[in-house]
């Protein structure tokens, strides 16, 4: 078993670490990047930021043996049901799919031919139709978007950890996403999503209260850092095929 994610600031291939130069010399000879999108919301007592943190870890963690550079997360996306509560920051479908078709044009103008989108935030399902709206007109690119939490590896080894993985429960609930104030222990009924999903968001916030869809907050954090060697691992082996 590994070790969890070092501090950011250790790893070299991040564009933030990077300048023009050093981009323009990968190119000459390697064409992939990766291109974290999260959201800010919320998580009941976890980070807002949830979503966007692991996104631009998991990345981090797989591209670094690779070299393959790492931009910075898109830290907002598609969260309209979560409107009411406060810090909850949503785009409109048009407005995402525009960002990241603009993103992807600089990308590619960059010298970027394969990009892998990595999502945390399920509410950016429409990024997987644009891309291939965007391949269809850019066909001498690649472009492959993946949810790291529910690719198949990862939500494999999600389920055979614990039942009811779910959002803001201790699915999510890692060292880097739990804050001074995130209750140590805590279970709840879970919610009936279905019906969650047809209601507009101040019945959203009446029916989940604190936010969680419910289940258990924590796990042990071997169990965590379990999951989520797998998911790297998942997410690494994607650029690697390529």
């Amino acid at each position: 078993m590994g070790s969890f994610p070092k501090d950011p600031g250790g790893y070299r291939m991040r564009i933030a670490d990077m300048d023009w130069q050093m981009v323009e010399d990968w190119t000459r000879h390697d064409d992939r990047a990766v291109l974290p999108i999260g959201s800010t919301e919320q998580h009941s007592g976890l980070s807002l930021a949830t979503d966007t943190i692991l996104a631009e870890k998991v990345a981090l963690e797989a591209a670094e043996p690779l070299g393959v550079p790492v931009f910075p997360a898109l830290a907002f996306g598609v969260t309209p049901a979560y409107a009411a509560f406060p810090g909850s920051i949503t785009l409109r479908v048009e407005t995402l799919v525009a960002v990241v078709r603009d993103l992807l044009d600089s990308l590619k103008r960059s010298g970027f031919r394969r990009i892998l989108i990595v999502n945390g935030h399920g509410g950016n399902v429409a990024v997987w139709s644009f891309a291939q709206e965007w391949m269809m007109d850019n066909p001498d690119c690649r472009v492959r978007m993946h949810d790291w939490w529910k690719a198949p590896a990862a939500r494999a080894k999600t389920l055979s950890v614990g039942s009811n993985p779910s959002h803001a429960n201790w699915m999510e609930n890692f060292p880097w996403t739990r804050l001074p104030t995130t209750p140590e222990e805590g279970e709840k009924d879970m919610v009936d999503i279905d019906r969650l999903a047809a209601l507009p968001p101040f019945e959203v916030r009446g029916v989940l209260e604190d936010g969680s869809y419910g289940g258990r907050l924590r796990r042990d954090d071997a169990e965590m850092l379990a999951i989520w060697d797998v998911a790297v691992a998942e997410t690494r082996a994607l650029l690697e095929a390529w």
